[in-house]
């Protein structure tokens, strides 16, 4: 009698391989982060960020110098700079709702980043509030040049040869829009989760920004128009008075 055929062996499953180790500056990075935006610059050591990231003091001191260099790395580096250059590039020469995409790409972009990005809002706030010089660093390099991309935008949009107060607040309403996103996340989560949840969420955000934003820079456009058939109106039609030197100058009547 043959042999009934022995059961093959099934192959072993391969283990799915370990995860790399976070480099240590993302690790610094990460921790300082974290520990920044709960106790501010002054209440954090670099002993209890070095400890949080798992990794010797002296890390601190090859990566970023010292504990300055970390707090400013800690408020720069993460998720800001590359959305604001989009930006900036778009608003040079593309079309206003082309720009206006950009603008609240670069202000949702870092929300996907969850708590980091909370992280991150929170920290900005606190500067604001204990600075140590790195918030006006951020208007006069970061915020300022934006704003004014998006006045010059509004601006070409318009077909205004100069800005005025009405452009500079109009831009200023405009991305508002944009960090009320940031600032208010937790307030918008507890008012209507849906909204962060939905597929698509941030396309949907985006889309609808842009129809808002533009809806605003429309009602601005026909406030312009409006003023300026209200000002061609009141255009006096009758021919002004004598000027009083010449009424004056007329001889009197002799009272003989």
């Amino acid at each position: 009698m043959k042999r009934p055929p022995s059961p093959k062996t099934p192959p072993a499953t391969p283990e799915p391989p370990e995860a790399a180790p976070e480099p240590t500056r993302a690790r610094l990075l990460r921790a300082a982060l974290g520990l920044f935006s709960q106790q501010g610059f002054a209440r954090t050591s670099t002993r209890e960020i070095a400890e949080a990231a798992q990794v010797n003091i002296a890390a601190i001191s090859y990566h970023f110098g010292d504990k300055a260099g970390l707090y400013k790395a800690a408020f720069m580096e993460p998720f800001w700079e590359d959305g604001w250059e989009d930006c900036l590039r778009a608003s040079a020469s593309q079309p206003l709702d082309v720009a206006l995409r950009a603008l609240f790409v670069s202000f949702l972009e870092p929300l996907r980043h969850g708590d980091l990005a909370h992280q991150s809002i929170k920290l900005r706030c606190r500067e604001m509030l204990e600075p140590t010089g790195l918030w006006a660093q951020e208007i006069e390099h970061g915020i300022t040049p934006l704003h004014q991309a998006i006045v010059r935008a509004l601006r070409r949009h318009l077909g205004l040869r100069r800005s005025d107060h009405e452009v500079e607040r109009l831009a200023v309403c405009i991305a508002g829009l944009g960090v009320h996103l940031q600032v208010g996340h937790d307030v918008i989560d507890a008012l209507a989760p849906q909204l962060h949840r939905m597929p698509q969420a941030f396309a949907h955000w985006a889309d609808r920004l842009v129809m808002y934003a533009m809806a605003m820079v429309d009602a601005e456009a026909a406030r312009r128009r409006a003023k300026a058939t209200v000002g061609s109106a009141a255009a006096p039609a009758h021919a002004p008075a004598a000027p009083l030197a010449a009424r004056s100058a007329r001889p009197k009547k002799s009272t003989r």
